[in-house]
């Protein structure tokens, strides 16, 4: 049987990709030379509200993998070919859009005679015009190992249940491991942040460029992918684990939020160095852990609730892959006319405008885009699929008119 919808996985899918559309959209503007000191300041505020995007969606990749195959046999071929065709062929033709996008406005593309065709087989390993997709190569990797993570997991789980009489319940078990596991990643990050930068110039190819490009790596975003297994198992416990904890992480998120400010003002000088509070550094893995269960939370919340915000987040976050792979292009399109002007003491005004025109845009060529033909390959969506959904999303509010809500997820 097919398995309920869990409605706030998208919902909080659609806030990830409105952060991680407003944080590009603060990078385009925030290194400008003509930037006042205000805007700066406000945007560097902005920015980390926004942390939790990219983690949430690898925590959304996991908690989708095992809520749908934990129980299922696994055909490894037919799931990996699946996965290449919804994902890595949507990031190669995206990858070939941005790599022309960039060349045809170059006079020499024109004039070189046979382009460079060495440039875009580099892109599809370390994207560089396309500067986002490296998520796409990052995310893929943790499908193409998810026959091992789900045989670890069934095996971790298996343990838990063997011992009854333990004095830890299950639950305390499973919490104890979470926070062993968190411990460690910090160390990773530790290791990462301060470390790792002085071990490249130490080590030979091919380990100092493997160093160099780590945030490429599935191991540096491991943890999200194991919130996500413990939420696919047990997503009613989850659910009221992080209403009960909302207090505690809202707490956590405004401390935190101030430190990264500070910490970014302490370390910057005429131009804010956003790079302070990249995701792989130990003090932004708190403040990412304390936004994304803080959002959990509220969504657990009110999911019983219909409300316009829920119907909005619930469609932003049904076209937020398309979104994503296509909103890059929209920042260069409205760049390609805001970078002549001069706007100092307008940047914050031109970056809220951008982020809206961009997120109305983007979205609106995923819809478009799923409407037609070979619409997997372009944004990842099956046009039929989607059809059968809204079918069924329509079906489904027709039926809750007469009912109350199903608690069942």
């Amino acid at each position: 049987m097919k398995k309920p919808k869990i409605a706030e996985w998208t919902e909080l899918r659609g806030l990830a990709f409105l952060a991680i559309v407003m944080q590009h959209n603060i990078a385009e503007y925030i290194y400008r030379t003509d930037i006042e000191q205000p805007d700066s300041v406000m945007l560097t505020m902005i920015y980390h509200l926004t942390r939790f995007g990219t983690p949430t969606f690898v925590f959304l990749s996991g908690a989708l993998l095992f809520y749908h195959h934990r129980h299922a046999k696994q055909n490894y071929a037919r799931f990996i070919k699946k996965r290449l065709g919804d994902i890595y062929m949507p990031f190669m033709i995206w990858t070939l859009i941005y790599w022309l996008a960039v060349r045809v406005f170059t006079p020499s593309f024109w004039s070189s005679g046979m382009p460079d065709l060495g440039s875009f087989v580099r892109e599809l390993f370390l994207p560089q015009t396309g500067y986002h997709l490296w998520f796409v190569l990052m995310i893929l990797q943790f499908y193409i190992l998810f026959p091992l993570f789900l045989t670890g997991a069934h095996a971790v789980r298996k343990r838990l249940e063997s011992n009854p009489h333990s004095r830890l319940t299950s639950g305390q078990r499973t919490l104890a491991i979470i926070i062993a596991a968190a411990a460690m990643y910090v160390c990773l990050l530790k290791w990462s942040y301060y470390d790792m930068s002085g071990w490249t110039n130490l080590l030979s190819e091919p380990w100092s460029s493997l160093l160099e490009y780590r945030s490429y790596s599935w191991i540096m975003y491991w943890f999200y992918f194991l919130l996500g297994a413990v939420c696919a198992w047990a997503v009613e416990n989850w659910r009221g684990w992080t209403t009960k904890v909302l207090p505690w992480t809202i707490i956590v998120f405004i401390m935190m939020y101030i430190w990264l400010g500070y910490d970014v003002l302490r370390g910057s000088e005429d131009t804010m160095n956003l790079n302070i509070s990249t995701y792989l550094k130990p003090s932004t893995f708190i403040i990412i852990m304390a936004q994304m269960l803080m959002f959990y939370g509220l969504l657990a919340l009110l999911r019983d609730k219909d409300l316009g915000f829920r119907r909005l987040l619930d469609w932003i976050g049904r076209y937020s892959f398309g979104g994503y792979l296509v909103h890059a292009l929209v920042i260069y399109s409205i760049a390609y006319f805001t970078r002549p002007l001069h706007l100092s003491g307008w940047h914050l005004l031109a970056t809220v405008l951008s982020f809206a025109i961009t997120v109305v845009t983007a979205l609106g060529i995923s819809w478009g885009l799923s409407r037609l033909p070979g619409s997997r390959f372009t944004v990842g969506l099956s046009r039929q699929r989607y059809k059968a959904k809204e079918s069924n999303t329509l079906s489904s509010t027709q039926t809750r008119v007469k009912r109350q809500p199903s608690h069942s997820g």
